[in-house]
């Protein structure tokens, strides 16, 4: 038996834990995902106390493959994260060499479209960091899948012509894409370390049913993603998902101090396995950067606590309430 604290199933009632009771309420949510019972846990712990650094107004949902130990999902509902347990999802098999062996495993991210219970949501890879409130992303408009723009300069990317012909949609005029010998230029191409995308069921079968005809490539779930939503796909400023290689790759289009979203994901950035050995570790940006993950990781008191977040999530619900014209307040007597 599941203890109660998380679910295992599709919910009738989506929040869990001790999440205060308003936000039942919501119809917004971050989600991150989680697999395996490896160091990973650390990175969503980070994330859970980032977004509640930056008085983000929704919950953390975290989607957790079967494998996910018990004292994980504890310690991620001691961090106010609601948990859903999701199924393994596996592409057809074939011999595609996949540019890291894990990006299998994330095929299992399509199973969020099913979290219907939430009209809108956006995904966070666990090893990225919210350092500015984004809630306003929620906002943008309805029927668009959005997303930041990827870097093609990284050896994981020598597969491709892009990189082999030094071509980048980060600087795209640096070295022209050559139309008369490899045709139209590619389709805008995005990192699906962080989408706002709006979950339905229709979709999730969509998803589920073209992924079976649809032959994996090196960087599975993000390739896939990419061409289902190419039609859709609208770009956002790579504040909202700084890639790590952004800073040595093109470091004229950074501005840290205006960084909302880092994500760790070059080889060796990890925050919680740091050691500024690997490859462009040892610069002073990026020990930064890691200086300023453990500065939230490490806050005792941005550990969750439901006394002190029930009272300001309660007036935020009543407020939503009211500017829908769904409470009337009535101001009480003076007194005589």
């Amino acid at each position: 038996m599941a203890p109660p604290n998380y679910e295992t199933t599709t919910p009738t009632n989506p929040i869990m834990g001790s999440i205060p009771k308003p936000m039942a309420q919501s119809s917004r949510a971050y989600v991150t995902f989680l697999a395996g019972n490896g160091d990973y846990v650390k990175g969503v712990v980070g994330l859970a106390k980032g977004l509640r650094k930056a008085r983000s107004a929704y919950p953390l949902v975290v989607a957790v493959l079967p494998d996910v130990p018990e004292e994980h999902r504890r310690e991620l509902v001691a961090q106010g994260c609601i948990v859903r347990e999701i199924e393994p999802v596996y592409p057809p098999e074939n011999q595609t060499q996949f540019a890291m062996a894990y990006y299998v495993i994330n095929y299992s991210k399509l199973r969020i479209w099913e979290f219907v219970e939430y009209t809108k949501m956006i995904y966070l890879d666990g090893d990225i960091q919210v350092y500015d409130n984004i809630d306003h992303l929620f906002d943008l408009p309805n029927g668009y899948f959005y997303a930041v723009m990827d870097c093609f300069c990284e050896k994981t990317w020598s597969h491709t012509p892009q990189y082999k012909i030094g071509y980048c949609q980060q600087c795209p005029d640096k070295v022209v894409w050559p139309e008369h010998d490899l045709g139209p230029k590619p389709p805008l191409y995005f990192n699906a370390g962080m989408f706002v995308f709006e979950p339905n069921l229709s979709t999730y079968s969509d998803l589920l049913n073209t992924l079976q005809i649809t032959p994996p490539t090196p960087f599975a779930e993000q390739d896939f993603l990419n061409m289902y939503f190419r039609e859709i796909y609208r770009p956002i400023p790579l504040v909202y998902n700084l890639v790590l290689a952004m800073l040595w790759r093109h470091p004229e289009n950074v501005n840290l101090d205006q960084v909302k979203v880092v994500h760790y994901c070059a080889n060796g950035s990890k925050p919680w396995r740091y050691t500024g050995k690997e490859e462009n570790m040892d610069r002073e940006d990026i020990k930064t950067l890691i200086d300023k993950w453990f500065e939230i990781y490490d806050d005792e008191s941005l550990d969750y606590n439901p006394e002190t977040e029930a009272q300001p999530k309660l007036e935020s619900f009543r407020a939503a309430l009211s500017e829908a014209g769904v409470l009337h307040y009535v101001s009480a007597p003076s007194a005589a």
